[in-house]
């Protein structure tokens, strides 16, 4: 079998819907939104209603509560920045040990700048450091900018309970919802979230498009300054066919929410089938509520890259980890923060599914991994003296999975 995609968390395949959607703005409404001649009109119709599609798949009081951008690195940026520019006397921010790059390269930048930057660590199951976040609050904090699901283990974080709990000090919170969007249901009218960021290449709509979300009469300042585009929150001509497509993509996600049990399902599946037939594994976040369609599994003693080397000659895409940070010889931070032992670190593989995902693609997956994994760990020195030792009566044998 070929073509075999459980690397959704990266990207997703684009709807045909979607792109059906998008077509007529790429060949035949051209005009600029802002124009006020009839070139103009039917671009302007298609970005408010994308706008009321986003809108309603993130569960917003309003359609003005949506700004456009070209992607959620943007959003994050934006909502860090204002956040932090609207606050001067206020030089503390609150994260986590496990966030997007997005983030925390910002974060440490502001450090550089003289920010006193709160990661909140995680426990070995990915779980959110409450305590130490609620230790962290204090009216010197600007903002807490924190993940609702995590991209590497799709461990969910409690971030409406935290958000109320910023809030009773006087803190903005913002929110990258990247890998939570379209998989499990938000409703952000009845959170206290005040911005949050979103990608629509991540729900099957096109790369070059994503928006913050930013609560009504919340204070803002934008990033990018220059025309009146988005009630002057975000300047430059608008990706009117990505942002079509992102409307679109948004209400085809809504409309298959149902469908994620099924995916979740397909990810059980996954999940015991390699546990049961490959010694020396670990789940990651085992115990956790997580999104549906994410498993992270470490197989010890042998390289993550190895292993996807091999299952791209299956016809099979799956990640180490952020597709934002692949190519590093290092565990991923996330590994890191969650004290994933030095032996598994290294061999932690990411599938993650899609409505798209079929069952049989599983099952060649879970064909596919016993065989890949015996033969890297025969050429692992790692392996062989673990056997050894445990031969000798030096060591006792892993017995995660």
């Amino acid at each position: 079998m070929k073509n075999v995609y459980l690397d959704n968390n990266a990207t997703t395949r684009i709807d045909p819907m979607v792109l059906e959607a998008m077509m007529p703005y790429l060949r035949d409404y051209y005009g600029n939104p802002s124009s006020i001649h009839d070139f103009g009109g039917p671009c302007r119709a298609g970005l408010e209603c994308a706008r009321e599609q986003v809108a309603s798949l993130l569960g917003a009081a309003y359609t003005s509560e949506i700004i456009f951008t070209s992607c959620a690195t943007e959003a994050t940026s934006t909502a860090i920045y204002s956040a932090i520019a609207l606050a001067p006397e206020r030089r503390e921010i609150i994260t986590t040990a496990v966030e997007h790059q997005a983030t925390l390269a910002v974060c440490e930048h502001l450090e550089r700048q003289g920010y006193m930057i709160h990661r909140i660590g995680v426990s070995e199951e990915g779980a959110l450091d409450t305590a130490h976040y609620y230790d962290a609050l204090s009216e010197n904090v600007a903002l807490v900018t924190m993940m609702w699901a995590n991209n590497e283990t799709g461990v969910l974080f409690p971030v409406s309970e935290m958000a109320t709990a910023a809030h009773e000090r006087g803190i903005l919170f913002h929110c990258d919802a990247v890998q939570a969007v379209g998989k499990i249901p938000i409703s952000l009218r009845a959170t206290d979230i005040d911005m949050l960021s979103c990608s629509a290449h991540k729900i099957h709509g096109p790369k070059g498009c994503g928006c913050l979300y930013l609560r009504r009469n919340t204070r803002f300042r934008p990033l990018v300054r220059g025309g009146h585009q988005e009630r002057g929150r975000r300047a430059g001509t608008e990706n009117i066919a990505g942002i079509v497509g992102m409307g679109a993509a948004c209400e085809l996600a809504d409309v298959h929410m149902p469908m994620m049990a099924s995916v979740q399902e397909m990810r059980d599946r996954l999940e015991t089938g390699l546990l049961t037939t490959i010694s020396h594994t670990l789940l990651m976040g085992a115990n956790q509520p997580r999104t549906p369609n994410t498993v992270n599994i470490a197989f010890e003693y042998i390289e993550g890259e190895a292993i996807l080397l091999l299952l791209n000659h299956c016809g099979i895409a799956a990640s180490s980890g952020s597709a934002c940070t692949s190519g590093s010889l290092e565990p991923s931070h996330v590994m890191r923060a969650m004290n994933i032992p030095y032996t598994a670190a290294h061999g932690s593989i990411r599938f993650s599914l899609s409505r798209f995902t079929r069952e049989r693609e599983i099952e060649w997956a879970i064909e596919q991994m016993p065989d890949i994994v015996a033969r890297l760990r025969t050429l692992s020195p790692y392996w062989r003296q673990d056997k050894v030792q445990i031969a000798q009566g030096g060591l006792f044998a892993p017995t995660y999975g």
